[in-house]
């Protein structure tokens, strides 16, 4: 069924309905696009709620129990199918709603074409029927001036009145009106017959073909629709995997939830390796009283042979202060070694930072490898590059992996020290850093503490253990000596030191001292100021140069 043939007369209607088919096609059009820029929207909207409840974290604050860690794991579930949301949005404008615009447009341009086709073969089809009309119109005047004059010639010959030239005249006029006549009647019947023609040719081949054409625009109109309806769907149906493998991820995210674990690791996080508080011992002050009355008065034990009470189990202000489940943890200062922290919190703390300062040695060491292994190619091909130049780096690197093992050796001291474990001078009463009471405000480029106003230093390669320094004890028993010590040396201070912990000697950079005992394996000089004064002094903060007649003479840093 053709509208060509079903609807030859019904053009008005068919251009009603092919503008009613692409008034439906941008229809959709907009509905396509209001709901990607709901999809739009949306995606935005979960991102932000992702972005709101998954804030950016420090290192320190990584969330560690599994409520905590499968949360994080549904938002970054959700971030991902916001994405998929994004993705069914860009589809949907790129190959629906871009591909029914372009369509859009292109039906329009048809239409109208064909549109036109078809006016213009009506006109041609009216501008016949006016030449036929007109042929027609023109054969019925004369016929009817014909028949006038027919009237008039009889009216004459008949009247005897009439004189012979009347009669030859409306004789004359009764031929002419005739043969004007028998022209009209044959214009009229050629004008006829090819109206006629062009009339059977517009309706049977020219309005056909121009419906026909609109048939089929408008059914592939209707085929795109489909098509588009189709692709609508797909679009959604692409993503439900992907969508699908988000929702699985927030079920084994909610499946990872261990209430086991999470009591663990809030007993890990503040255990501290304190002893629950003994029994608190009676306390008896009516020792001293004098008894009377009667042998039944009711008294309290006395401590045999005068005893006094055991001060580990007497009341203090250290134990009550250790009862933080009945009040406040106190609060200390945070300290380099994280001595105010509990016992098992400390040992935390200080595995952490020597596991941090081992990758960073590590690193170190690497780049040394490589840049040991780069100044050899060099030595071997010159052309490639001059060996001394990679001496600067080299060198640099050399004095990070040693800052980094007096790092280690120093935070792996205090590790064993909370281990319990005692090293080769754990006798001894640990001191205080020497750069602990160093001011604020003036530090070193490399971080340590001068005592020199206005002026910055270098750090010193390595720094002997605070713990490992010579007791009080030790030097004033050595100072009480009547004799003074020999002076076996001297050396020049390569860096500033406070010398705040007693024993030990106040020096400014560059300042020369006398060496009056050498270092006996513990990082510790014995020098002596030209005032007299004497002191020990860090052996790597200065360069010594023994006397030639002294044992040992050697220069070192």
């Amino acid at each position: 069924m053709t509208w060509g043939t079903e609807l030859w007369d019904q053009f008005e209607n068919l251009d009603k309905h092919t503008q009613w088919g692409i008034d439906f096609l941008e229809r959709y059009s907009k509905f396509v696009k209001e709901r990607l820029e709901i999809e739009q929207t949306y995606a935005k909207q979960l991102r932000n709620l992702v972005k709101k409840y998954c804030p950016k974290r420090s290192k320190d604050d990584e969330p560690r129990f599994s409520s905590c860690v499968s949360f994080y794991s549904i938002l970054n579930e959700l971030n991902d199918y916001a994405g998929q949301r994004e993705v069914v949005a860009e589809e949907m404008g790129h190959k629906v709603y871009g591909e029914l615009m372009r369509y859009s447009q292109d039906l329009k341009s048809e239409r109208k074409q064909h549109l036109q086709e078809g006016r213009k073969a009506q006109q041609y089809l009216d501008q016949c029927w006016k030449q036929m009309d007109n042929s027609k119109k023109k054969f019925e005047r004369e016929c009817k001036e014909a028949e006038k004059s027919q009237i008039s010639y009889d009216r004459l010959d008949n009247d005897i009145n009439a004189t012979k030239s009347e009669v030859e005249k409306a004789k004359s006029q009764l031929y002419l009106r005739t043969h004007s006549a028998d022209e009209s009647k044959n214009e009229y019947a050629a004008q006829l017959q090819n109206f006629n023609g062009e009339q059977w040719k517009h309706f049977n081949v020219a309005i056909p073909q121009i419906f026909k054409n609109l048939q089929d625009m408008d059914e592939r109109r209707t085929v795109k629709l489909g098509e588009t309806y189709r692709s609508f769907a797909d679009v959604e149906r692409r993503v439900v995997p992907i969508i699908s493998k988000c929702l699985e991820g927030m079920v084994t995210a909610a499946k990872a939830v261990d209430q086991r674990k999470d009591s663990a690791i809030v007993v890990e996080s503040f255990k501290s390796g304190f002893e629950p508080p003994g029994d608190y011992p009676f306390e008896d002050y009516s020792q001293n009283l004098s008894r009377t009355g009667s042998d039944n008065t009711i008294s309290t034990p006395k401590n045999e042979g005068g005893v006094k009470p055991d001060p580990k189990h007497s009341i203090s202000k250290t134990a009550k202060n250790k009862l933080w489940l009945f009040g406040k943890k106190p609060k200390a200062p945070s300290l380099e070694d994280f001595s105010h922290l509990p016992p098992e919190q400390r040992r935390k703390r200080l595995q952490a930072r020597i596991d941090e300062l081992s990758k960073e040695l590590q690193k170190e060491v690497d780049q040394r490898d490589a840049l040991n292994k780069m100044k050899d190619v060099y030595e071997k091909n010159p052309q490639m590059g001059d060996p001394q130049s990679l001496q600067p780096k080299i060198s640099e690197t050399m004095c990070n992996m040693e800052k980094l093992r007096s790092e280690i050796h120093k935070n792996e001291s205090w590790l064993s020290e909370v281990e319990g474990k005692v090293g080769t001078r754990g006798d001894r009463r640990p001191s205080a850093d020497v750069n602990h009471h160093a001011p604020h405000g003036r530090e070193s480029p490399e971080g340590s503490y001068t005592d020199v106003p206005n002026q910055e230093h270098r750090s010193p390669p390595h720094q002997p253990d605070p713990r490992q320094a010579h007791q009080p004890d030790e030097f004033d028993d050595e100072f009480d000596d009547d004799d003074p010590l020999p002076v076996i040396g001297h050396c020049k201070a390569l860096y500033s030191f406070n010398g705040q912990n007693e024993g030990t000697l106040l020096m400014k950079e560059n300042e020369v001292l006398y060496i009056i005992e050498e270092d006996k394996g513990d990082g510790w000089t014995r020098a002596r100021k030209q005032s007299g004064e004497e002191g020990y002094v860090p052996t790597s903060y200065v360069e010594i140069a023994m006397e030639k007649n002294s044992k040992g003479a050697v220069t070192y840093i």
